[in-house]
């Protein structure tokens, strides 16, 4: 097999890789998403009760999608690192497809009628109260027609703001940088995605007033900030590895070619 094979190979075998971590971290954040949990309880805090819009008072409560959450959107700058703009959009629309995909089949699982010894052999929880565990499996599995849409919208707008921006950042800066193109653009693309999917869901779809909306989104926002930026690092450990992979000469030239990608149509 000649070099050049050897490189498509690597190349080829990378996509997958990378489009693997980014699908997988995609759909399991969405299946978790349905789990609140107080950030206060877990670091042994006592709640904030941020004063917030309206006269309300606000704790640090997070869907635990927001957990690895961060990952998708690291993955996403690498992917447009290497492979650019056309890379980022055909994984963003295949995982939105499977995520449009996971809720119609959980949907359908919680309609499934429940088997009775299912049922009586979980009757009680760990602490010996009683338990309805066909309930409890349709609470937490069942998505409503707003999460679902807010989740998916969200997603794609997220992303596409993400590529965009990461995009422009390159092409002002070339190949230095690393740290403001990718934390830059996830910084803005979380700025409406952490908004926008509340505002759906909750908002258009729901009963919450644009004060909660507000609120609960400057506490998500801020936390994927946070993040995003204490994460930057590994973006310099994986492209170290990625280049020593790939070989440095070839690892060049796709970033060349990643970067001068026409604008995708949409």
């Amino acid at each position: 097999m000649d070099s050049q094979s050897v490189s498509e190979n690597k190349k080829q075998r990378l996509f997958l890789f990378l489009c693997g971590i980014f699908l997988t971290n995609a759909l399991v954040a969405e299946i978790i998403g349905t789990k609140i949990f107080s950030v206060e309880t877990l670091l042994g805090i006592a709640p904030a009760q941020i004063p917030v819009f309206g006269g309300g008072k606000l704790d640090f409560n997070m869907s635990a999608g927001v957990v690895n959450w961060p990952i998708v959107f690291i993955t996403s700058d690498i992917i447009n690192e290497y492979y650019g703009k056309k890379g980022v959009q055909r994984i963003s629309l295949l995982t939105a497809g499977f995520i449009t995909y996971m809720f119609v089949v959980i949907y359908t699982t919680t309609e499934l009628p429940p088997a009775q010894f299912w049922i009586d052999i979980n009757r009680t929880d760990s602490a010996g109260r009683l338990l309805n565990i066909n309930d409890a499996y349709s609470k937490i599995f069942q998505q409503g027609l707003g999460i679902i849409i807010g989740s998916i919208t969200a997603f794609l707008v997220g992303q596409l703001l993400d590529v965009t921006v990461f995009s422009y950042l390159r092409r002002r800066t070339g190949p230095r940088f690393i740290w403001l193109r990718a934390t830059g653009s996830t910084l803005f693309s979380q700025l409406i995605d952490s908004f926008l999917v509340i505002f759906v869901a909750f908002y258009l779809f729901g009963n919450w007033e644009v004060e909660q909306v507000m609120s609960v989104g400057v506490i998500n926002y801020t936390y994927k900030a946070v993040v995003a930026l204490l994460m930057t690092p590994i973006l310099y450990v994986a492209h170290y590895f990625i280049d020593n992979y790939l070989g440095k000469e070839n690892a060049q030239r796709m970033t060349h070619e990643a970067a001068h990608q026409p604008m995708v149509a949409s």
